[in-house]
């Protein structure tokens, strides 16, 4: 699965500070990075219609069983009011158990760094 190009479902007021999360995935098996594929069209869907989401990417390596996300978001309470709602939380919770490794990463930028490289969210993470 090539990168997900990122996607702006709306966008930020010049100027402004958003929050920036990032995130590395590693599956522990290939049954994992399969249902961690399969959940992914419905957590897209989510991002593109949550409010406060300034921008979304996804990298996927399944056969090495390792996926990163990066998005961008008004603030902290947009970033949480989406990961715990939609489908998003069903996927979160049913790919717990399957997960080897998981690292997170947020930070503040200014809207006129979007999007994000996925050059600077590799640095930052863990």
């Amino acid at each position: 699965m090539p990168t997900l190009p990122w996607t702006v479902p709306n966008t930020p007021p010049q100027g402004t500070e958003v929050h920036v999360f990032a995130s590395r995935f590693e599956t522990r098996t290939l049954w994992g990075a399969l249902k961690f594929l399969a959940g992914t069209p419905a957590v897209w869907r989510q991002v593109r219609r949550s409010p406060g989401a300034y921008g979304a990417t996804l990298r996927a390596k399944p056969f090495r069983r390792t996926f990163w996300t990066l998005s961008a978001w008004e603030s902290k309470d947009a970033l949480r009011a989406f990961a715990r709602a939609g489908a998003h939380r069903p996927a979160a919770r049913g790919l717990s158990p399957q997960m080897r490794d998981a690292a997170f990463t947020s930070w503040q930028a200014s809207s006129e760094d979007l999007p994000i490289s996925w050059s600077e969210a590799l640095r930052r993470l863990p």
